[in-house]
Parts: C-alpha cells; structure tokens; sequence
C-alpha cells in the first residue's frame, strides 16, 4: 500500500500510462487528493498550459485510476497536529502525511517540500522508487 499525493497525480495522469504504475500497489489517498490535482488540471488548462483536450484525458485518467480514497476517523486531527508539528501554513499536505502515518505505508509525492518536511515521520518515494 502506498498514499499518492496531487503532485504525483497531476504529472502521471498527463502522460498517458503514466498512472498505470500503480496498479498492484494498492494505492490510496486522502479525499482531497481528486479535488486538488482537478483544480490544478483545470487551472493548467485555464491558463493554456496544457490544451483541453489534454486537460479532459488527464481529467478521465485521474478519475478512472486505480487509487482508493481513505478517510480515517482522525484524520483531519492528525493532519492539524502534523501541520502545526511541521510549521506548515496548511493542512492539505500534512493530510497525506497523516494518512501515510496511520497507515503505516509511504508517501509518493514529486513535492520536495512535502519530502523535506515529512522525511523524519514517513517514509517518502518519488516515482523512480515504483
């Protein structure tokens, strides 16, 4: 089992197999994980960065991915004594780590923030680790 983070969404649901890597992996990730990586797929569209048509196939990918969403009782206390632990502004982060803590499995993230922060309380794998 392994949490994927938006970061890791967002750039794997642009390529075209790129989110087939995690099957078997039991994937899974906080609810919030679809709502952020759409937003930033649509903002990319939004500002031309990416041309629709690449947008809705991100779009159906994430979507269709073999990625569970999780909500642990706790979860959101978790992600606030994280967050405050960390120093971090937000919570949004501190949700994957929090989920990555209670489920006793790591993090797949592209976010070096996110792996500097959370190197000494999970165990952090960027894509070259699948």
């Amino acid at each position: 089992m392994l949490v994927v983070d938006a970061s890791f969404a967002i750039e794997a649901s642009l390529a075209a197999n790129g989110l087939e890597r995690l099957r078997g992996r039991q994937p899974i990730a906080p609810a919030l994980m679809w709502s952020e990586a759409m937003s930033v797929l649509h903002e990319m569209r939004w500002r031309r960065a990416i041309s629709a048509e690449l947008a809705l196939e991100a779009f159906v990918r994430l979507i269709e991915a073999p990625i569970q969403p999780r909500r642990p009782a706790r979860l959101q206390a978790k992600a606030w004594e994280i967050a405050s632990r960390l120093g971090l502004a937000k919570t949004y982060d501190a949700e994957y780590i929090a989920l990555a803590q209670m489920t006793k499995c790591p993090v797949l993230t592209l976010d070096g923030r996110i792996a500097r922060v959370a190197k000494n309380l999970v165990e952090i794998l960027g894509p070259a680790d699948l």
